[in-house]
């Protein structure tokens, strides 16, 4: 995704998609380095850099570059799986394959090299980073300090307890969980990353599930697409609402419309003709796409507000590990809960919970 909001907005060529999937061994390691590449960047231009060009700037901008950005990303997902399936139904699935492979390849490297334009071209960014630096060397020097102080320290008898605490304490990882834990947005983040555990969306458990209640093909792509359209129009719609309820209401706003779009999913339970729940249901996700992006990019202003300048990439890392942990859970749930009926039963419950 971060690949596309740097093509959409900072350069107009080199953009690119990267909801694919390719077969093979070797492709799953290779897509699975890309997809950290991904990561890692997507948190630096959406927790960092959108923030860094938007000073000195009216508040809208930044509002407008977090939609422009999700709405590249929905468009790429979108788009895609269409080019994707027109490769494997004309040429055959092996073609798709090193195709896209071929693709990835090369574009890592245009991705490479638009980052370090982008880096080299705004001095703004380089100075946030030396900002950065310069406010966490501080904390560097307390082990130093407290170094000095060891031989009193161990003369007051500090136990050994207390010391394999401290030692724990300074793991990046569990540091960087107590810095998540220690901002105002942490329930809002929490909150973003519950609804990640869900099969009400059009991914694989879902598609299986309708694929297995007979539901034509071209249908659930038609669904599939009207899912995605009205994600796009969360992207356009946020803008407006945000200027004039602001970013708390908004997300309220947001995660409740969701709630009551999902009310159709449980509806569709009661439902005896197979067919008809399905296409409930299929109606209650895709309407339901509004507001959890509306949702979506409230949390990501949140976060980009709220928290200081030295701690976003830790928390945008943080939210990442989280929100991608509850979506493998999901996948865990639908192992131990194979049976179709029973598994989308109780998730449908469960998301309403949540």
């Amino acid at each position: 995704m971060c690949s596309n909001g740097l093509a959409g907005i900072f350069k107009p060529q080199g953009h690119k998609s990267h909801s694919i999937h390719l077969p093979g061994d070797i492709d799953q390691h290779l897509w699975s380095c890309w997809c950290a590449f991904n990561s890692s960047s997507t948190i630096l231009i959406e927790r960092e850099w959108v923030v860094v060009l938007s000073e000195g700037h009216p508040p809208d901008l930044l509002t407008e570059m977090n939609s422009v950005i999700r709405r590249i990303d929905l468009t790429c997902k979108l788009v895609a799986p269409v080019i994707t399936g027109f490769i494997i139904s004309f040429v055959s699935l092996k073609a798709s394959a090193m195709t896209l492979a071929l693709w990835t390849t090369i574009t890592v490297w245009v991705e490479y090299w638009l980052f370090m334009s982008v880096y080299n071209g705004i001095p703004a960014l380089g100075e946030s980073s030396l900002r950065r630096i310069s406010e966490v060397s501080p904390s560097d020097e307390i082990p130093d300090s407290l170094s000095n102080d060891g031989e009193n320290s161990a003369a007051a008898g500090k136990n050994s307890g207390s010391k394999f605490i401290e030692c724990v304490a300074k793991v990046p990882y569990i540091d960087a969980w107590r810095v998540y834990l220690q901002q105002d947005v942490v329930l809002p983040g929490v909150a973003l990353a519950l609804l990640y555990f869900t099969v009400l969306s059009f991914g694989t458990l879902m598609t299986a599930a309708f694929e297995w209640e007979g539901i034509p093909a071209f249908v659930i792509g038609i669904a599939r697409g009207i899912s995605a359209s009205i994600g796009i129009a969360a992207t356009v719609v946020y803008p407006m609402v945000q200027s004039r309820i602001l970013t708390l209401r908004t997300g309220l706003w947001s995660v409740w419309s969701q709630w009551n779009c999902l009310l159709l999913c449980v509806a569709s339970i009661w439902v005896k003709n197979s067919h008809l729940s399905a296409y409930m249901l299929m109606g209650g996700v895709a309407t339901s796409r509004l507001g959890l992006w509306m949702f979506d990019l409230c949390v990501i202003q949140q976060m980009q507000d709220l928290v200081p300048e030295s701690d976003r990439c830790i928390v945008g890392g943080v939210q990442n590990s989280l929100q991608s942990t509850l979506d493998l859970m999901a996948y865990v749930m639908g192992i131990l809960i194979s049976n179709p009926q029973i598994h989308m039963r109780s998730m449908y419950y469960h998301k309403i919970i949540c």
